[in-house]
């Protein structure tokens, strides 16, 4: 059957703001506590909608060490099953609103989107938390079909500029800059959208008019060296991102320990995360994981659609991306098939 036939779109599972993500075999850790090693995962774009998060004797005991990546002392930080419960504990941490958190790096007080919060968090990495800073507006000349936006979100209703194309629009205002905080377009606002959400609006603001658009930079410092040292010292002994498990935190249900993902499925995550960057404008290593997850086990193109219409289809992928990514879940399997067993890590 051709792809695309016969595939009846269904209502999707997805709570606004929330991917989808399958649920994993895991073991259950109820109360663990100092555990050597391993990578937490977040379940990205928690709502207070659905199940209630477990009880706190439920949830494994966990301790993050944590600083404003503008320079803060030292926080120490535990006891949150998602993104959202983790932003509110490190507002509790610094006496911040919550929703002043933009979104997390990872080992890094820098704007790296290579080391961006993610769904997953190393059970010894160290949490920089990015602030909102100055605001700013801007009219934009949208003089080409593509702007040369890569956006990403944060899980808890903030959409920011991953990548900016070079020589694209965007790249030639200097005002613009990676990490920004969308936060409306032409007066629409944009907190609680989702990537994909600002993405399609961006590409559909017509060629060759204006538009005005409303960002938020993160906080900078300008002694951020000086403040970071100082603050870095209260962490001495600290080791960061030597975790090999997986840890994944969830929205609904306990927290599960998992195997860090093989390298077949590191391979077709990455595949998929390009695609997901080429047709839609957006990066999202979760969402790609969760793709490949569906499609790991499926015979055919068409039962890897179904499976896609019943888990994401709020995302409504077209047949030709359903297609490129079937063929990227199937390229990857290829690939590490030529390796040589002994080289497979």
């Amino acid at each position: 059957m051709p792809l695309g036939l016969g595939r009846r779109k269904k209502a999707s599972p997805l709570v606004e703001n929330e991917e989808g993500e399958p649920v994993r075999g895991g073991l259950h850790v109820a109360g663990m506590e100092g555990l050597d090693g391993g990578v937490i995962g977040l379940g990205e774009g928690a709502t207070s909608e659905g199940l209630p998060p477990p009880p706190s004797s439920m949830r494994p005991r966990l301790i993050f060490h944590t600083q404003l990546a503008h320079g803060s002392p030292t926080g120490r930080i535990e006891g949150f099953s998602n993104v959202r419960e983790l932003y509110a504990k490190i507002g509790e941490a610094f006496g911040i609103p919550p929703s002043e958190v933009m979104f997390c790096t990872l080992n890094t007080h820098k704007v790296d989107m290579d080391k961006l919060l993610g769904g997953q968090i190393g059970l010894e990495d160290f949490i920089f938390a990015h602030i909102k800073g100055q605001r700013k507006e801007i009219e934009v000349y949208k003089g080409e079909d593509a702007l040369g936006l890569t956006i990403t979100d944060n899980g808890a209703g903030y959409a920011f500029i991953k990548r900016i194309r070079e020589g694209s629009v965007i790249h030639q205002i200097q005002v613009i800059n990676v990490g920004d905080m969308i936060e409306s377009i032409n007066g629409h606002r944009l907190i609680g959208c989702r990537h994909y959400e600002v993405a399609k609006m961006l590409k559909e603001l017509p060629k060759g008019k204006e538009f005005i658009i409303k960002l938020v930079e993160p906080l900078k410092a300008f002694d951020m060296i000086g403040q970071r040292s100082g603050g870095s010292r209260s962490a001495s002994g600290v080791q960061l991102g030597t975790g090999r498990g997986t840890l994944r935190l969830r929205s609904k249900g306990p927290a599960t320990v998992e195997e860090l993902p093989s390298a077949f499925e590191e391979k077709a995550i990455e595949k998929v995360d390009d695609l997901l960057e080429s047709y839609m404008g957006i990066r999202d290593s979760e969402l790609a994981a969760t793709m490949v997850e569906l499609g790991k086990d499926k015979k055919n193109p068409d039962e890897f659609a179904e499976a896609l219409d019943e888990t994401l289809g709020d995302f409504a992928f077209p047949d030709e991306f359903v297609f490129d990514v079937w063929g990227a879940i199937g390229d990857a399997k290829k690939l590490l098939m030529s390796i040589p067993f002994d080289r497979i890590t």
